[in-house]
C-alpha cells in the first residue's frame, strides 16, 4: 500500500469474501441435527447433511450487471460443477447465489420451473448463437471458451445430471441489505444496542473455525456459541426492580419543587406531602433509567399500568367532583385516597409496590398533554 490508501482490487475481493462468509452464517441459523456448513469445501458455501438429497452447494456472485444469456458467471459456473474434482452426486441440489437480477431479453427466467430436457433446450439455443469463426478462433474469447467447456468438452449425462439440480437465486441481498437483514433477525431477543458486539462475536466466531485443512460448522459448535453470545448479548432474564419507600431531602425537594406534578400539589395546599410525593417519583424516574434498556418488558409493563391508572383515576376524580364541600378539602382526601390505597396488579407485575404506583401517577401528572390534576372542580 502507498498513500494510506487501500488496494481497490485487495479489497473488493475482501468485501466478496465476506459476503460468502455472511451467506454461509444465514444457512448456520437454519441447520438441522447432523448438518452443517463448509467453505471452500467444493466450491464457496456447502450445507451438508446426511440426506444427499437435502445437500446444497452455493456458488455466491456478486455482480451489477445483469444475468443474461451470455453472460460468463451461469457458464463459468456450470464448467466448475463438471469439473471432474467436483463430485456433483454428493450434493441433491446446486445453487448459483447472485445479486444480479434477469436480462430483460434472456431466456433464462423460466429457468427454475423447467424440466432438465427444457433447459438443456435453453442453452443449445444460446449456444447455438455462437458462429463458426467465434468457435474457431485461435484465441476465443473467456465466454466463448466457457460455453464450449460446457456444451461440446463435457460428458452429456454428466451435464444433464448437473441440469437437473440447478437453481438461480437471482436479486439476492447484496451486502449492505444483507447485514442489515441479519440484524433484523436478532430484533426480539438482542437489544438494539448490543446487535453489533453479538453480530460481531458471531461472525468473529465463524473465521475462527478455519483450519489449515477445513473450515467447517458444525449445528452443536454453532448452537452452543449462539446461546452463549445471547446469554452475554441478550436481554437479562425479566425482575421487577425494587423500589425504596423514601422522602426526598431537601436539596431535591428544591430542585423538583417547580416540576409540574409538585406544582398541583402545591394547588390543594398540600405542601407536607411534597417530600414523598418526589421521593415515590424519583425512585420511578430512576427504575425507568435503570432498566429500559435491558428490560424491554419493563418499558411495556409500565406503559400498560399507566394507561390503566390513569383511567382508574379519572373515574375517582370524576366522583370527587361530585361531592359537597371544601374544594381543598376534596382535592387532600382524592390524593390520599389515591395514593393510600393498595396498587391493583396487571399480568406480569401482579403484586405492584405502592412506590411504583404512587410515582407512576406523580409522573402521569407530569405529562401536560394528559390534563391531569389533583384540584377538584365541580
Amino acid at each position: 500500500m502507498s498513500g494510506g490508501k487501500a488496494n481497490n482490487s485487495a479489497l473488493t475481493t475482501a468485501l466478496a469474501f465476506h459476503y460468502q462468509v455472511l451467506i454461509g452464517l444465514d444457512k448456520c441459523f437454519s441447520l438441522d441435527e447432523g448438518q452443517s456448513v463448509w467453505f471452500e469445501k467444493d466450491g464457496d458455501v456447502s450445507l451438508i447433511s446426511p440426506d444427499v438429497l437435502s445437500s446444497t452447494q452455493t456458488e455466491v456472485k456478486d455482480y451489477a450487471a445483469p444475468l443474461t444469456d451470455h453472460h460468463e458467471n451461469l457458464w463459468k459456473t456450470l464448467k466448475n460443477w463438471l469439473a471432474p474434482e467436483f463430485c456433483h452426486t454428493q450434493y441433491g441440489v446446486l445453487v448459483l447465489h447472485t445479486t444480479q437480477a434477469f436480462g430483460s431479453t434472456t431466456r433464462l427466467k423460466e429457468w427454475n420451473t423447467q424440466t432438465t430436457e427444457q433447459r438443456w433446450a435453453v442453452l443449445k439455443a444460446i449456444f447455438a448463437e455462437r458462429t463458426e469463426e467465434q468457435l474457431n478462433a485461435e484465441k476465443p474469447s473467456e465466454i466463448i471458451r466457457l460455453q464450449k467447456s460446457v456444451m461440446i468438452t463435457a460428458d452429456h449425462q454428466d451435464l444433464m445430471a448437473v441440469l437437473e439440480k440447478v437453481v438461480l437465486h437471482v436479486e439476492s441481498e447484496d451486502l449492505d441489505a444483507l447485514k442489515k437483514s441479519y440484524f433484523d433477525k436478532l430484533s426480539g431477543y438482542i437489544p438494539t444496542s448490543n446487535k453489533q458486539a453479538f453480530s460481531e462475536g458471531l461472525i468473529g466466531f465463524i473465521y475462527e473455525q478455519a483450519t489449515g485443512t477445513e473450515w467447517i460448522i458444525d449445528k452443536t459448535t454453532f448452537d452452543q456459541k449462539r446461546e452463549a453470545l445471547t446469554a452475554k448479548w441478550g436481554p437479562n432474564l425479566f425482575t421487577i426492580p425494587d423500589f425504596n419507600a423514601r422522602d426526598a431531602n431537601q436539596d431535591e425537594v428544591d430542585v423538583y419543587i417547580t416540576a409540574l406534578f409538585s406544582k398541583k400539589i402545591l394547588d390543594i395546599e398540600y405542601e407536607d406531602v411534597l417530600p414523598e410525593a418526589i421521593g415515590n417519583w424519583l425512585e420511578l424516574r430512576n427504575s425507568l433509567i435503570k432498566e429500559l434498556n435491558g428490560y424491554p418488558q419493563f418499558r411495556e409493563t409500565v406503559s400498560e399500568y399507566r394507561e390503566r391508572l390513569i383511567r382508574t383515576f379519572s373515574a375517582k376524580y370524576r366522583r370527587a367532583n361530585r361531592q359537597q364541600g371544601s374544594l381543598v378539602a376534596l382535592s387532600k382526601d382524592l390524593y390520599d385516597q389515591v395514593t393510600s390505597e393498595a396498587p391493583f396488579g396487571i399480568e406480569g407485575y401482579q403484586n405492584p409496590d405502592i412506590v411504583f404506583r404512587n410515582g407512576l401517577i406523580h409522573d402521569a401528572m407530569d405529562d401536560d398533554e394528559r390534563g391531569l390534576k389533583w384540584r377538584v372542580e365541580p
